[in-house]
């Protein structure tokens, strides 16, 4: 086995044992600390070494969908709050080192992300402090350990409990670095409150960064999963098919995101709200028609075409009259892409002799096209799962072909081009769609009728062992 083929290997498991990508990066920064520990390298050089080895590891990560802004102004709030107590000469242990790596991970909800910044944060702040190599030491693996435990977490309570065990964790790192030389209790006591204040610091300011950087943490989806909503309300009293259409949507969105590692929780609220703007004319869509009373009969393709399309603008001002946030607002906007509104462009078609005098273009929605892998993904279900409820006889192999027609016509018609799905995730979501529809829509076996049942196994009463008198004329 070759040098090579072995590098792989450990390195491949790191990644799986940290469920991460950016593994070798947090191992590299880490050895580059602790070898200008002992070899005295300024922390400016250390600083330039990371941010290399950051850009060297992280080129292709797509850090670029973020706002560089707000990761400069989260260090620098770091930054401001840690010059405040070194300068006034407050003990090194009330810097508060877990909330920012917190906050960004609950904001961003990207590991990589949350691990750079605790790895960074504290390097600015060193050549201040009288032992800068314990300030490092401290605030990275603080950070480390506040990105790792609050990764993912979907309850306050989460965060509360991921401060005690920051705490004790702080604790145990100071002992180890005392070489379990006990002295002056009190240091372990305020260490093991700072994890505890450091979180229960970061819940507090959490609404105002989610405010400021226009984000939408899990703990505010949540929130909006609350089925008390009154737009979720007022659909299940004012279009209920479309109600039950999003439930579908959103559940077909969750474990698609799961299976590509997009955000499940994000996609699966986003399509909860997604059609919110068929409240304005609900009966003029097919999951809330009657069978028998099509509105759209006595409307010409032109007009019924507009109030289709409408449907996503009136959406957007709903989602801003109930104060959504931007991000479920992406999902108003996008769920349909620019896509032709194919059922009223050919009856337009086929009620002109020069199909020329059609322009595609009229029939297209507004856009934008779905820019992240969750709008693109509720794109994909909300008509796959529309095409399936439309089959008349839904069988698994129709299904089946459905969804692979549904997400290839997607694809070709090019409304995934500005998300980073690719083609092996499009098989991936294909499979999820294609069993959960199957599970929703397969055809049943029809039962007998229980009166039927019941009268083919009653005997017959000593009353009815002999034909009556209308009986035997009818059988004459």
């Amino acid at each position: 086995m070759t040098k090579l083929s072995v590098k792989s290997k450990i390195g491949n498991f790191l990644s799986d044992s940290l469920k991460i990508k950016g593994s070798a990066f947090m191992l590299w920064s880490l050895f580059i600390i602790v070898l200008s520990y002992f070899l005295q390298i300024n922390s400016g050089v250390v600083l330039l070494l990371i941010s290399l080895c950051a850009c060297l590891n992280f080129k292709d990560s797509g850090f670029r969908k973020y706002n560089l802004l707000h990761i400069i102004f989260l260090f620098l709030v770091n930054f401001v709050a840690g010059y405040f107590i070194i300068t006034r000469h407050y003990p090194l242990f009330f810097m508060p080192f877990s909330v920012i790596p917190m906050l960004s991970i609950l904001l961003f909800n990207d590991l990589e992300l949350s691990l750079l910044l605790s790895l960074t944060l504290p390097l600015p702040l060193a050549p201040l402090s009288l032992n800068p190599f314990l300030l490092i030491l401290l605030s990275s693996f603080s950070g480390i350990s506040a990105s790792l435990l609050a990764n993912g977490a979907r309850k306050r309570s989460r965060i509360i409990k991921a401060g005690f065990a920051i705490g004790l964790l702080q604790v145990l790192l100071l002992i180890f670095t005392d070489r379990f030389w006990f002295f002056s209790p009190q240091r372990y006591l305020v260490l093991f409150l700072n994890g505890i204040v450091s979180s229960v610091l970061a819940l507090g300011v959490l609404p105002v960064f989610e405010y400021l950087f226009q984000k939408v943490t899990n703990i505010s989806l949540l929130e909006l999963a609350d089925f008390n909503h009154p737009l979720l309300q007022r659909m299940v009293m004012e279009a209920p098919g479309t109600y039950h259409h999003s439930l579908i949507v959103g559940n077909l969105s969750e474990s698609a995101c799961r299976s590509v590692g997009a955000n499940a929780l994000l996609a699966r609220i986003g399509a909860y709200y997604h059609d919110i703007g068929k409240l304005q004319k609900p009966y003029y869509f097919s999951e809330n028609q009657d069978i028998k009373d099509n509105k759209h009969e006595a409307l010409s393709p032109t007009m019924s075409k507009l109030i289709i399309m409408n449907h996503v603008k009136e959406g957007e001002e709903l989602a801003k009259k109930y104060r959504l946030n931007p991000s479920i607002i992406d999902f108003i906007l996008q769920h349909h892409g620019d896509s032709l509104v194919f059922y009223f462009y050919r009856r337009a078609l086929e009620n002109l002799e020069d199909y020329r005098e059609v322009e595609e273009e009229v029939f297209r929605y507004p856009g934008p096209k779905p820019n992240s892998k969750e709008t693109a993904i509720v794109l994909l279900a909300d008509s796959a799962e529309a095409a399936t409820r439309a089959l008349k006889e839904p069988t698994p192999a129709k299904i089946e072909e459905l969804v692979h027609k549904v997400i290839n016509n997607k694809f070709i018609d090019g409304q995934l081009d500005a998300c980073d799905l690719t083609l092996k995730d499009l098989e991936k979501i294909s499979s999820v769609f294609i069993k959960i529809l199957s599970g929703i829509y397969h055809s049943r076996v029809s039962y007998p009728e229980e009166n039927g049942s019941e009268a083919n196994h009653k005997k017959p009463s000593k009353e009815d062992s002999h034909p009556s008198e209308k009986d035997k004329r009818s059988n004459s």
